[in-house]
């Protein structure tokens, strides 16, 4: 199948990023606006369209257990990775050389990634994508707050903070309902259905906004080698594990490879700008793997046989 048939999977996508990027130059919105819109899309819309999917599917009892290994384990080696030239190479500081491994493995997943891979697999990607993202987030902010505070990491506020990450929630909340049986209200049901039909529009369209905001200024080398990481040798590893050793269903795997491939996350830059260390690199690797993956989703989806 050729790169230009899988266009009409990534135009959508991209194109509603384009779009805020655009709304964002002319000056039409402002950086209040992407920020709203972000926090709508990750407190609101993303936990109804995560409790909209699970509650009418529900979670398989037996989960492939190598999409987790397969998963991590590509984000273990590239945080590695990262870190190794943040130190070695590029002569950073302790704080930063986490932060160039954070940007390196954490994959934009709520803003990218769930548009993605929806327009690519449908419902039939819904469930094994809800519960990497669930996972996701809990996992690498509490290794990257681990290893740039160590023993000074203050517990209660890290568990409190997974407790009560809406994303997280939203899945115990949606497993409950199905698991009960319960009917959810009518009125409920009409609520949930309207607000997660805004949430893959509003996500991309508040990604275009902060493409913007978030730029690039200097030290491209490092920034470039943080994007070929991110966008070639991550997912490379995951297709490497999930299709060639470890158990993983076709669907399950491709999915776990897309996400993946999905350019460096936000939450990079928060993290980054929490600890006042590493805020221009991260902004640079958000910036420039999410200029670039249009060009290297299309290649992976063209490696998984995905058909538009």
């Amino acid at each position: 199948m050729s790169l230009f048939a899988l266009v009409p999977i990534v135009l959508p996508v991209f194109g509603l990023i384009g779009l805020g990027f655009l709304a964002r130059v002319t000056k039409l919105v402002s950086d209040r606006t992407g920020d709203g819109l972000s926090d709508f899309v990750f407190s609101i819309a993303i936990p109804c369209l995560i409790f909209k999917t699970l509650n009418a599917s529900g979670l398989p009892s037996d989960q492939p257990w190598g999409y987790w290994l397969s998963y991590f384990g590509g984000v273990a080696i590239v945080w590695t990775l990262g870190m190794a030239l943040g130190r070695h190479v590029f002569k950073l500081q302790p704080s930063e050389i986490v932060v160039a491994g954070f940007t390196a493995a954490q994959s934009n997943t709520v803003l990218v990634g769930v548009p993605l891979i929806l327009q690519a697999y449908g419902q039939d990607g819904a469930v094994p994508l809800f519960l990497l993202v669930a996972v996701h987030l809990p996992v690498m902010f509490t290794v990257a707050t681990l290893l740039i505070e160590g023993r000074a990491a203050h517990w209660p506020t890290v568990i409190r903070q997974l407790l009560t990450h809406p994303i997280l929630l939203s899945i115990l909340v949606s497993a409950a309902f199905h698991l009960s049986g319960w009917t959810v209200p009518w009125l409920v049901t009409t609520l949930v259905d309207s607000i997660a039909a805004s949430a893959l529009p509003c996500a991309l369209f508040a990604m275009g906004i902060a493409l913007w905001r978030y730029g690039i200024r200097g030290g491209l080398s490092l920034a470039t080698s943080l994007t070929a990481i991110k966008l070639l040798l991550h997912p490379a590893l995951v297709y490497a594990l999930a299709f060639y050793v470890f158990p993983v269903p076709p669907v399950w795997a491709g999915v776990a490879v897309l996400f993946a491939a999905a350019p460096s996350g936000i939450n990079a830059y928060l993290f980054a700008e929490r600890y006042k260390s590493g805020v221009q690199l991260a902004s640079n690797g958000i910036a420039l793997s999410t200029a670039l993956s249009v060009f290297s989703i299309l290649i992976w989806l063209a490696v998984l046989g995905v058909k538009p």
